[in-house]
């Protein structure tokens, strides 16, 4: 009895040791998919309500565009723009797989058909299709856990997305790496091809409301380093309920 309750305490400490030595194999028995998924819902939350920044630089002009969003999931948002005065008051409005734009200047609704997806979205370096996020990365794709590296000093987990066969995506194969606190630091988009099309960096990682997230975003298209697209959140708040109603085709009249 006495030399069980020694070997027991021995691997006990050898599994301890293990764990000091070596604090990544901590983690190793969490698969791509839970840490996908931890990852979404951190970013987002179940709602979230955010005041954002977004420059659109080339090589010879640049101008910003102020917004507010909120957000009841994945599959409701509305964005209004605040400035500059040419679009000021303008909305967008998610529903699931549908895109809606309120433009007051002409007093016009226009619902944002599937062939302008992938357009440019106010004239940046994200489309249509990546404010609707049609394609989940929780859903939509399957997971593989290609290892570790470090980006800008800060060890990540590199996983793989592929997506599912019929899937809603545009994507060949998305890349992103992912901080042991599930913060995004970077993600690589691919077309069918297996070409890259651009890149989205993620740092400047602050404490916002009731977690710590990146607050800058830069997406660049591949072999054009000259212009990028910079979106920094300014504020943000989590988890405040926001009923399904404020998402509606009515409410982007009023929305403020």
């Amino acid at each position: 009895m006495v030399n069980k309750k020694v070997r027991n305490m021995w691997a006990w400490r050898m599994v301890m040791t293990l764990f000091i030595i070596f604090p990544g194999c901590q983690v190793k028995a969490q698969d791509a998919l839970e840490i996908i998924k931890k990852s979404d819902t951190k970013s987002r939350g179940d709602y979230s309500e955010q005041e954002l920044r977004m420059t659109i630089v080339r090589p010879d002009w640049s101008r910003s565009v102020t917004m507010k969003s909120w957000s009841k999931g994945t599959e409701y948002s509305i964005i209004l723009v605040k400035a500059p005065a040419k679009e000021k008051g303008q909305v967008f409005l998610k529903r699931k797989s549908e895109m809606w734009n309120w433009i007051p200047s002409i007093e016009r609704m226009i619902k944002i058909p599937p062939s302008m997806m992938m357009q440019s979205w106010m004239g940046s370096d994200f489309t249509n299709d990546d404010l609707v996020r049609e394609s989940s990365i929780v859903v939509d794709y399957t997971h593989a856990l290609l290892g570790n590296e470090t980006i800008d000093g800060t060890n990540c987990w590199k996983i793989q997305l592929d997506p599912k066969p019929d899937a809603p995506v545009v994507w060949g194969k998305v890349i992103l790496w992912i901080d042991k606190k599930y913060n995004q630091h970077k993600a690589e988009y691919y077309n069918e091809d297996g070409s890259l099309v651009s890149t989205m960096l993620l740092s400047e990682i602050r404490y916002m409301h009731d977690r710590d997230i990146p607050t800058r975003m830069e997406m660049i298209p591949a072999g054009e380093s000259n212009r990028k697209t910079v979106v920094e959140i300014l504020s943000s708040v989590f988890n405040k309920p926001i009923a399904e109603s404020y998402f509606s085709i009515q409410n982007m009249k009023l929305v403020r």
